[in-house]
């Protein structure tokens, strides 16, 4: 298979002490359905954790996902680790309880996108396939 017919490969992480994970579930799902392939680092990592399993599954984009209102400083431990790792120019989503006064200061930290409960999966899915061009 050539690079370009390879599907978009996009990590899903669950950063922090946040316990539900239905909504990074049902984007994953609606990425894979989409045609992506989905990995998902499962609850309560960290951001170490997230950018090693980046790196591992050579993922194009990265997805964050955080109801617990830590969204800030949990997204600037990850994109730190990501550059520690060597993969600090990945794009990077996040996505939750996302109030929007914070919206602009997650991009200017360097979030590609941010995307509150209740985003339609096809504005996420699009997002991806505008970011990450095969």
């Amino acid at each position: 298979m050539t690079s370009d017919t390879q599907p978009i490969r996009v990590l899903i992480g669950k950063p922090g002490l946040d316990g539900h994970d239905v909504g990074a579930k049902l984007v994953g799902r609606a990425l894979a359905d989409a045609g992506m392939e989905v990995r998902y680092t499962g609850l309560r990592q960290s951001p170490d954790a997230i950018a090693n399993r980046a790196v591992e599954t050579n993922a194009d984009i990265v997805g964050l996902s955080i109801l617990s209102g830590t969204h800030l400083t949990l997204t600037k431990n990850v994109l730190a680790a990501l550059e520690e790792h060597g993969v600090g120019k990945l794009p990077v989503m996040v996505g939750g309880v996302i109030p929007v006064q914070d919206h602009a200061t997650l991009m200017d930290l360097g979030i590609a996108g941010v995307f509150p409960v209740g985003t339609p999966f096809e504005e996420i899915v699009d997002f991806v396939r505008t970011r990450v061009r095969r």
